[in-house]
C-alpha cells in the first residue's frame, strides 16, 4: 500500500506576543524574554493512499498548525514531513503540485465572481482555463451550487456557498492529497451534508487521500477511516472509530474523547 503522507516527530513552537507596545515609553528597554508556545509536539503518523484520516481536537489544539506544516505554509522546528516520498522542505514545488487545501477561512477576491476567482486559481496552477471551468462547474453542480450563482460576486454569496467554491477551487486541480481544515464549520445542515457526500465521492472515484481536521464527531465518524485525537499539540489516541470505542468503552466518540483527554472536543476556542 502506497504511503501518501508520513509525519515523523513534527515539532513547531511560536513566541508569545511581546507586549512592549503597551508599556510606558521609559520602560520599553525592559524587554522580557518571549515565552515559547508549543503548537505541535513531536507528532508522528502515516496515512495510506485513498484513506480519509481525521485529526480531531478542540480549537487551539494544534490542528491547523499541523495542516500548515504539511502544506508547506510553515517550516517545522523539528521532524520531517513527506508526501508521496517527497520531503516538504526540500521538494516544495513538487509537493505543492500534489496537494491542495481548504480551510475554514478560505480567502477570495470578494469583489470577483466565483468563476473569476476560479480562473485566477487555474492560472496559478498552469491549468487550461476552459478545462478548469469545466471541472469546477461539475463540482459546484454536484454540491448544489446553482449555476446562476457562479457569476455573482463572492461577497454576495452565503458562507456555505463560498465554501463550496473553495472546495471546487481545491479539487479542480485534481490533487492526490487534499487537506480539509474544518471545511464544514459554520455551514447549514444541507450544505454540510453536500460537502460530506462529495468528499466520500472524491475518495471513492479518484483514490484521493484526504486529511480532515474537525471538532465535529458525527462528521468524523461518517467520513474517516482512521482518527487521531490531538490535545495541546500531541496525539493522544489513534485508530478506527470502532477501535477507539472498543479500547475506551465509549458509546460515542464524544465519550471516547472525554475518557482519553478529560476534555470536551468543543472546549473554548483559542488561537491555533
Amino acid at each position: 500500500m502506497t504511503i501518501a503522507l508520513e509525519v515523523i516527530g513534527a515539532y513547531k513552537t511560536f513566541s508569545e506576543e511581546d507586549d512592549q507596545n503597551r508599556r510606558p515609553w521609559w520602560r520599553v528597554w525592559q524587554r522580557k524574554p518571549r515565552r515559547q508556545i508549543v503548537a505541535v509536539d513531536r507528532v508522528s503518523f502515516a496515512v495510506r493512499q485513498g484513506e480519509i484520516y481525521g485529526i480531531l481536537g478542540p480549537n487551539g489544539s494544534g490542528k491547523s498548525t499541523l495542516i500548515r506544516l504539511i502544506s508547506t505554509l510553515l517550516i517545522p522546528d523539528g521532524g520531517k514531513v513527506t508526501i508521496f516520498g517527497r520531503d516538504v522542505q526540500i521538494h516544495v514545488q513538487a509537493v505543492r503540485g500534489l496537494i491542495n487545501r481548504v480551510s475554514v477561512d478560505a480567502a477570495f477576491f470578494k469583489k470577483l465572481s466565483a468563476m473569476e476567482n476560479l480562473n485566477y486559481a487555474a492560472r496559478l496552477y498552469s491549468l487550461d482555463v476552459r478545462e478548469a471551468r469545466r471541472r469546477a462547474g461539475i463540482i459546484m453542480e454536484r454540491m448544489g451550487l446553482e449555476s446562476k450563482k457562479w457569476n455573482s460576486p463572492l461577497e454576495n454569496l452565503s458562507r456555505g456557498q463560498q465554501q463550496k467554491v473553495a472546495i471546487a477551487r481545491a479539487l479542480m486541480t485534481e490533487p492526490r492529497l487534499i487537506l480539509l481544515d474544518e471545511p464544514t464549520t459554520g455551514l447549514d445542515p444541507k450544505s454540510k451534508r453536500d460537502v460530506q457526500d462529495f468528499i466520500l465521492e472524491v475518495r471513492e472515484n479518484r483514490d484521493t487521500t484526504v486529511i480532515l481536521t474537525s471538532h465535529d464527531m458525527d462528521e468524523s465518524e461518517r467520513l474517516c477511516n482512521r482518527l487521531a485525537f490531538i490535545v495541546d499539540g500531541k496525539f493522544v489516541a489513534e485508530g478506527t472509530p470502532a477501535q477507539l470505542r472498543a479500547q475506551h468503552g465509549g458509546v460515542s466518540l464524544e465519550d471516547v474523547f472525554f475518557a482519553v483527554t478529560g476534555k470536551s472536543v468543543e472546549s473554548e476556542a483559542v488561537a491555533e
